[in-house]
């Protein structure tokens, strides 16, 4: 399965909107799979942007993960990919640009593109 920065972008954002901090459920995207969504899970947590759980189990197709909360690396990922303009200049920089990137070099466009707006 690829990575796909966008639901990665929505799982942040749906864990952020949680009153409390702490999800207490699956979170469900419209439009994507629950194997999409708890491999990116996993792949949040790999990253250091969320805490999570292992809830795969054998009759699983891929890795099955739970977020429980963001860590502070995830908050400033949220706060720097929120606004739908500043992500879709982001991922327009990146796709002319290079075509696909990593996590680490995303944030950084995303905070490229903050500075900039900012004139900083």
């Amino acid at each position: 399965m690829k990575r796909d920065l966008d639901l990665i972008r929505k799982l942040v954002l749906a864990v952020e909107a949680s009153p409390t901090g702490y999800v207490r459920e699956n979170i469900q995207i419209d439009g994507y799979t629950p194997e999409q969504i708890g491999y990116h899970s996993y792949l949040l947590v790999d990253a250091g942007l969320a805490e999570g759980v292992d809830a795969t189990h054998t009759s699983c197709t891929s890795p099955m993960w739970r977020i429980l909360h963001l860590t502070s690396s995830g908050h400033d990922f949220a706060d720097a990919a929120r606004d739908e303009g500043t992500w879709r200049k982001a991922r327009g920089l990146v796709k002319d640009k290079a075509g696909g990137v990593t996590l680490d070099v995303m944030k950084q466009v995303l905070a490229s593109v903050i500075k900039s707006a900012l004139g900083v």
